[in-house]
C-alpha cells in the first residue's frame, strides 16, 4: 500500500471516530427513556401512594383513639348520676369525683367517733370517715346520696337545696366543712363522694375539634360550652361526632355512654367507637 493511500485511510477512520450520534439516534433514546420513566412511574406510584394513605390513616386512627381512651377514663370517675349530654350529641358534661368512703352514722362501742348529723336544724360541719380517707384537699366539695336531675335534694347540680358540701380540711379521719351543712338526705350505704370540678367535652365539627373543659362553675343548666375554668385541645380534623347516655334504669347499677368520633384529612377518613360504663350507685 502506498503511503497516499494509508494517508486517505487513516483520515477515513478518524472521520468515523468522529461522527458521534445524530439526531434520529438523539430522538430515540430521548423517547425510550421517557417510556422507561413512564412505566416506572406507573410501578411505584401506588405502593407510594398506599404508604402515605396508610401513614394517614394511621395517624387519624391514633388521635382518635387517644382521645377516645382519655374521655372513657374520665367518665368512669363521674360522680354517679351526674352524666348528661345536650340535645345535639355534641357535648357531654359529669362531675369528676377523686374517690369515695364511708361517713361515721354511729358512735363506737365507747361512745366516741364524729357523726354525720343528717337531724339537726343548723347541720354539721364535720364528719369522721370509717375506713380509709380517700383523696380529697380543701375546695373540694361531699356529695351524698346523688340521684340526679328531677331529684330535689339529691341533685348535685342544683344551686340551692343541692347535696354538696365543700371540704375546709382534711385531718386524720376527720373531714371539716368551710359552712354548716344540712345534707337533705342519708345514703344507704353511708357513702359519700368527694368531687373535684365539673368536666365537660366538646365536640365543635363546624371547627373540627375536640376539646376539654374543667374546673367552672357548677350550674343547674348544662352550658354549651361553659365559661371560665380551664380548657384543652384534645383532638383535630374531627368531621363528626355523637355522644349518648343510657342510664340503664332497669338494673339501675351502671349507665352507658356511647363515643362516636370520626376524622378526615386529604380524602382519608377514620370512625372509631367508644363506650363507657358509669356506676350510678350512689
Amino acid at each position: 500500500m502506498s503511503g497516499g493511500d494509508t494517508q486517505v485511510l487513516t483520515c477515513a477512520v478518524q472521520r468515523r471516530r468522529e461522527r458521534g450520534f445524530t439526531l434520529i439516534e438523539a430522538t430515540m433514546t430521548i423517547a425510550i427513556i421517557g417510556i422507561v420513566s413512564a412505566v416506572v412511574s406507573l410501578i411505584i406510584q401506588r405502593p407510594v401512594q398506599g404508604y402515605f394513605d396508610t401513614a394517614r390513616r394511621a395517624e387519624l386512627s391514633d388521635v382518635a383513639d387517644v382521645a377516645l381512651r382519655r374521655m372513657v377514663r374520665d367518665l368512669r370517675l363521674a360522680l354517679p348520676n351526674s352524666v348528661r349530654v345536650d340535645a345535639t350529641g355534641r357535648y357531654v358534661e359529669f362531675l369528676q369525683v377523686s374517690g369515695g368512703g364511708r361517713y361515721r352514722a354511729q358512735v363506737d362501742s365507747a361512745g366516741g367517733g364524729d357523726v354525720l348529723d343528717f337531724a339537726g336544724p343548723g347541720g354539721d360541719t364535720s364528719f369522721d370517715v370509717i375506713g380509709a380517707m380517700p383523696p380529697a384537699v380543701p375546695g373540694d366539695q361531699i356529695a351524698i346520696f346523688n340521684l340526679g336531675s328531677g331529684f330535689t335534694g339529691a341533685d348535685a347540680y342544683q344551686g340551692t337545696s343541692n347535696n354538696r358540701a365543700t371540704i375546709a380540711s382534711v385531718n386524720g379521719s376527720r373531714v371539716t366543712l368551710t359552712a354548716p351543712k344540712l345534707f337533705p338526705f342519708e345514703s344507704p350505704g353511708r357513702r359519700f363522694h368527694v368531687v373535684q370540678y365539673p368536666v365537660t367535652y366538646e365536640c365543635d365539627v363546624a371547627a373540627g375539634v375536640v376539646r376539654r373543659y374543667w374546673g367552672y362553675a357548677i350550674s343547674p343548666s348544662q352550658a354549651t360550652p361553659p365559661s371560665g375554668g380551664s380548657n384543652a385541645l384534645l383532638a383535630t380534623h374531627v368531621s363528626d361526632c355523637a355522644f349518648a347516655y343510657d342510664p340503664n334504669e332497669i338494673l339501675q347499677r351502671y349507665g352507658t355512654v356511647s363515643l362516636r368520633l370520626a376524622l378526615s384529612s386529604d380524602q382519608e377518613a377514620v370512625t372509631l367507637f367508644a363506650e363507657a360504663h358509669v356506676p350510678n350507685v350512689p
